[in-house]
């Protein structure tokens, strides 16, 4: 091989394996071909390095079959981008079947991707499911805390309280008068007790019926309800008769209160279905004792008795009175 053929072997070595592209000297120029082949390795070179650097834009010129290679090379990968994007979308039907190994790769990529996205699906599907049962779960257990609670509350009304008026019970009331009692005591704080008895009541409940004789006490309660302080409370002593403390409150204030209940009832009939039918009622009252220990089991009995003495003389006056008994009055009467 002469010294020209040697050079121009050395120059497409160069340009097959050197990082830049080599000058073509005159001399190498001057064989017939050189200059084109010169061109057409650059561009396979050109195109080579833009495909390694994932650059898949560049037009291929040249022809042959190292061009023609690079040009089926550059469609299958641009048909695998567009694949990729369209499994990005959701389609995992999309399979590779020209590069090899990694079409099986590619593939069995694609078809796991679908299984765990299949998975997490029906995952979410059952955690959507289970989440709607649960937070039916927690409103039944909400709905049932309330219903329980609303019971839990009612019954502890009705512990202390009469069902049929709402006042109440009688047991409940000498609990609370007598811890009022003890408290007014160590104060100083003067209250008093008054009995109310509904005027007739029998024959009230003989004409009208135990459902109109229930009336007429719902109706009395409510009535007196509207009479009463803040500080006073009432109880339904039994049958007909009613039972209250006034907190602080002496014996002429006590007896203007319990006047005021008398006149209430007196002027507000009962609304029955045959018409409306007007009621009374007698009171005696009486005030608590100085000297007297309230902690005594039968101190608050012993005023319970000073006002049924007085509520006594209410009815032997005619009913529909009140009576205030004081101190200095119990002697002479026992």
């Amino acid at each position: 091989m002469d010294t020209q053929g040697s050079d121009a072997l050395e120059h497409i070595k160069k340009l097959i394996n050197d990082a830049s592209v080599p000058e073509m000297d005159e001399t190498i120029a001057a064989i017939p071909g050189m200059a084109d082949l010169h061109k057409q390795l650059a561009e396979i070179r050109t195109i080579l390095f833009a495909f390694s650097t994932g650059d898949l834009s560049p037009t291929i010129k040249t022809r042959g079959f190292l061009a023609g290679c690079m040009k089926s090379l550059q469609a299958h990968l641009r048909h695998m981008v567009w694949q990729v994007q369209q499994v990005e979308r959701g389609d995992f039907n999309q399979r590779v079947e020209f590069l090899g190994e990694f079409s099986s790769a590619f593939n069995s990529m694609v078809s796991q991707l679908e299984n765990t996205l299949q998975t997490l699906q029906r995952k979410e599907e059952t955690l959507v499911v289970l989440t709607d049962n649960l937070r039916n779960e927690v409103d039944l257990r909400n709905s049932a805390m309330e219903a329980l609670q609303e019971s839990e509350t009612r019954f502890k009304y009705l512990a202390s309280h009469d069902p049929l008026t709402g006042a109440l019970n009688r047991r409940s009331f000498m609990e609370r008068a007598m811890m009022e009692l003890k408290s007014a005591a160590g104060h100083s704080i003067p209250c008093s007790i008054a009995l109310m008895d509904i005027d007739h009541f029998k024959m009230f409940n003989d004409t009208h019926g135990h459902l109109g004789g229930d009336a007429a006490l719902q109706h009395v309660v409510e009535l007196v309800s509207h009479v009463l302080r803040k500080s006073d409370f009432m109880g339904r002593y039994g049958g007909e008769e009613f039972i209250f403390l006034f907190s602080n409150a002496d014996l002429e204030t006590s007896c203007r209160i319990v006047e005021r209940i008398r006149e209430v009832i007196a002027s507000s009939p009962v609304k029955l279905e045959s018409g409306n039918t007007t009621i009374t009622a007698s009171f005696g009252v009486t005030m608590t004792r100085k000297g007297q220990d309230p902690g005594d089991k039968n101190y608050i009995q012993s005023l319970i008795n000073t006002a049924d003495i007085a509520l006594y003389r209410a009815k032997a006056a005619g009913r529909n009175q009140v009576v205030c008994l004081a101190e200095a009055d119990i002697p002479g009467d026992i």
